[in-house]
């Protein structure tokens, strides 16, 4: 999900740019661009993690600001790139790559048919590997 808020009275600090990112069942990552009073920008990154005992959520909040991003992405990269080829090399993390997995009403994850996820998974190695080999370069367009 994201949209782009192009109202300029509610600007002041509100999300012009949001993305979500359901990670489980409990838990779900906002990644909003936001301004400042100088018409600058910042990016915030969410956890939102849903309690047991109750409705309510847990949120915790990072802020990113722009001349951190590059720092960010690569630091985030190399940790990551560090786990996968250092601590786990024989773990498939592809296997949870869920991109096949709807949204229902209610929230909860529904998979879409099993020719969908065939075929999504039958062309997963390839859009692996195309993004792979670009990857130090997407970082840094950033």
């Amino acid at each position: 999900m994201a949209y782009e808020n192009t109202n300029q009275q509610e600007r002041n600090n509100d999300s012009i740019f949001s993305k979500r990112l359901k990670a489980g069942k409990r838990r779900t990552y906002f990644f909003d661009v936001k301004t400042t009073r100088g018409n600058d920008y910042f990016l915030t990154i969410t956890e939102s993690k849903k309690r047991f005992n109750d409705n309510g959520y847990d949120r915790h909040k990072v802020f990113l600001y722009k001349e951190d991003f590059n720092k960010f992405l690569n630091a985030l990269t190399e940790t990551i790139n560090y786990v996968k080829t250092e601590l786990m090399p024989d773990f498939d993390f592809d296997a949870y790559n869920h991109d096949y997995v709807r949204d229902d009403e209610d929230g909860e994850g529904a998979e879409t048919s099993e020719a969908v996820v065939e075929a999504v998974v039958s062309e997963a190695p390839v859009a692996v590997a195309a993004s792979a080999s670009s990857h130090s370069e997407d970082v840094d367009k950033w």
